[in-house]
């Protein structure tokens, strides 16, 4: 079975709310679903999945939260070639980088060989009817290129 390992840090409950999302509709596609805070797991841990998904937030002005440095250091040092991937996050377009972190990510991804599942999506603040409907289009889409 297709396992999804979703990797997620969240302040408010925005960002938390956005992957518990993701993780639905990919159970509904029967896909196997670990959700972690992301202190409370490795980088490597994406080395045991077919689908990897990070869902964080943009701290202030660009920056990636201090609860998900070090796993996003960890990641870097990977090579996931062969896994597929995807980034959501939540952001405030008060700041000039909107939801940087997630594009942090998204290179991060690219960078240690992973194949890009679908395109990021990006949550002004809190999910709304129509970022749900985002949410679980890009569960499909990552879903159809993992198989």
């Amino acid at each position: 079975m297709t396992l999804a390992k979703i990797v997620y840090a969240s302040l408010t409950g925005n960002t938390e709310e956005i992957a518990d999302v993701v993780a639905e509709a990919l159970e509904e596609q029967d896909i196997t679903v670990e959700i972690n805070e992301c202190t409370q797991v490795d980088a490597m841990d994406f080395e045991e999945a077919d689908i990897c998904i990070v869902a964080t937030y943009t701290y202030d002005d660009g920056n990636l939260p201090d609860e998900i440095m070090d796993f996003y250091d960890e990641l870097l040092e990977l090579d996931l070639t062969g896994k597929t991937y995807g980034v959501v996050g939540s952001g405030d377009s008060f700041y000039d980088l909107y939801c940087i972190a997630v594009d942090k990510f998204d290179e991060a991804f690219a960078k240690i060989g992973a194949t890009k599942g679908a395109e990021n999506v990006k949550i002004e603040l809190a999910c709304e009817e129509d970022d749900i409907v985002k949410l679980e289009e890009f569960a499909k889409k990552v879903v159809e290129k993992a198989l």
